[in-house]
């Protein structure tokens, strides 16, 4: 696999994305920054894999990770920030590939993370940012949004993948302290980077419906990313130095 070429890394996780993977990725090139564009698929059955190929075999700044195969989103990203990590990546840019993220917001993205550690995208700061999604899924995620403000004290979209890391500014072992591989990774990195001393600033954006095939979040998945959120809580009260990270030895 080619080394890095650019400075910026955008890191996007697929399953099941071929009807998206190609649109997404003259997008986001056509935006003309000097970037590099990481793809990882989870050996998606629809064969994005192969069409993933197809446009790293076309474009020398985009690369392609194959796992083996669904290993959870938040292993995905795990995976996709160690790989920044060691290539020396100063930013890293993540984000999904069903254009629920337009990638027009990676530059209103960059500018908020101008002296931040982290910049996220925001589903809460503007009324109307939610077009076409349907009550049930705003309730979920309204929900979901007031247990994170009120359990973790943080009133930032925890939930959200489109993010930008300053990998200049947080020590990788800060990553290490996060455990789960599921859609809980997001708000428990959030958490962990905030209780870290990590600035992070926020820029609203709008999350239409997804463009094409099937939301990946499953009744299980939110039923663990709950239990993973009381266990947070409790454990934040009860053993807070489980998710900082130790001082260095004098």
């Amino acid at each position: 696999m080619p080394q890095r070429s650019h400075d910026v890394l955008v890191f996007i996780p697929t399953y099941n994305e071929r009807g998206n993977v190609e649109n997404i990725c003259t997008q986001i090139l056509a935006l003309g920054l000097p970037l590099d564009l990481l793809f990882l698929d989870d050996n998606s059955p629809d064969g994005t894999g192969a069409v993933l190929d197809g446009l790293a075999a076309r474009h020398p700044n985009v690369r392609v990770i194959h796992r083996p195969g669904k290993l959870g989103i938040g292993g995905a990203h795990l995976d996709g920030i160690a790989w920044a990590y060691a290539q020396g990546y100063p930013q890293l840019i993540t984000m999904d590939c069903d254009f629920t993220h337009t990638p027009a917001d990676i530059l209103k993205l960059r500018a908020a993370a101008v002296g931040h550690h982290v910049a996220i995208g925001s589903r809460f700061m503007e009324k109307g940012s939610l077009p076409g999604w349907n009550p049930l899924r705003r309730l979920l995620t309204a929900t979901g949004h007031f247990l994170t403000r009120t359990l973790l004290r943080m009133p930032f979209d925890c939930s959200g993948a489109f993010r930008v890391y300053d990998l200049t500014k947080i020590s990788p072992e800060i990553f290490r302290l996060v455990r789960p591989r599921g859609y809980a990774f997001f708000f428990e990195s959030l958490f962990v980077l905030n209780r870290n001393g990590c600035s992070i600033n926020e820029v609203p954006i709008v999350l239409p419906v997804r463009a094409s095939g099937d939301s990946k979040m499953s009744l299980r998945e939110m039923w663990r990313g709950v239990s993973r959120l009381l266990s947070v809580f409790v454990l934040s009260v009860f053993s807070p130095s489980r998710f900082k990270l130790s001082p260095p030895a004098p």
